[in-house]
C-alpha cells in the first residue's frame, strides 16, 4: 500500500472516530461546556452565582469569635432567614481572614452564611449556584443523587477526559492529514519532473 493510501486511511478511521465520540458524547460536552462557561463568570456575575465575599471589621484572628460561637450564629441564622426545617449540616467554613469574614456553607439547598469573624454579625446569607454547577459539571450531582460515594465522578471525569484527548489528536489529524498529504503530492509531482 502506497503512503498516500495509507495517509488517506488514517484519515477515513480519525475522522470516524472524531464523529462518533462527538455524537456519543455530545450532550455531556454541552453540559461541560455550558455549566465551565458559567463557572467562568461567576464572580463576575453580581452575586448571582455565587454570593459575594463581604468584608469584615478586622482581618487579626485574635480578635475573632471562636469558631463554635459564628457556626451557633450561622445555624440560627440560617433557619431563622431561610427555613426552620433546613439541615444545619455543614459543608465546609471558608475563612477569609484577609477578609474579615467566615463562610458557612450547608450541605442542603446549596446555601452560605457570610459573617464577621470578629463580632459574628450577619454580613449575608445566599443561595451558591456555583456548587450545583461545579456538582453538575463534574458529574458528583450523579453521585449526590444516586448515593455512590465518587464512582460516577471518577468514570464521568475519566471517560470525558480521555474523549477530550481524543477529540484534540483526531481534530488535530483531520487539520494536518491533508495538508501533509498535499505536500506529498506535490513533493511527488516535482520530483517526477
Amino acid at each position: 500500500m502506497g503512503k498516500r493510501k495509507k495517509q488517506a486511511k488514517v484519515l477515513r478511521i480519525f475522522r470516524k472516530v472524531h464523529r462518533t465520540t462527538g455524537a456519543l458524547l455530545f450532550i455531556f460536552f454541552f453540559i461541560i461546556s455550558i455549566s465551565g462557561l458559567f463557572l467562568g463568570w461567576k464572580k463576575n456575575s453580581n452575586g448571582y452565582i455565587i454570593p459575594k465575599t463581604q468584608k469584615g471589621t478586622t482581618s487579626d484572628l485574635t480578635k475573632w469569635l471562636p469558631v463554635d460561637s459564628l457556626h451557633t450564629i450561622a445555624c440560627t441564622t440560617l433557619r431563622e432567614e431561610v427555613s426552620p426545617d433546613m439541615s444545619i449540616e455543614i459543608d465546609r467554613i471558608d475563612m477569609r481572614k484577609d477578609k474579615g469574614s467566615v463562610k458557612f456553607v450547608f450541605v442542603e439547598q446549596y446555601m452560605e452564611v457570610q459573617l464577621d469573624g470578629a463580632t459574628g454579625e450577619v454580613l449575608s446569607v445566599g443561595k451558591r449556584r456555583s456548587d450545583f454547577l461545579e456538582n453538575v459539571h463534574d458529574g458528583s450531582i450523579l453521585d449526590d443523587y444516586l448515593g455512590t460515594g465518587s464512582f460516577v465522578k471518577l468514570t464521568y471525569t475519566s471517560v470525558m477526559g480521555i474523549s477530550l484527548l481524543i477529540f484534540t489528536i483526531t481534530g488535530f489529524w483531520l487539520w494536518y492529514g491533508p495538508k501533509q498529504m498535499k505536500k506529498d503530492s506535490r513533493k511527488k509531482l516535482h520530483s517526477a519532473t
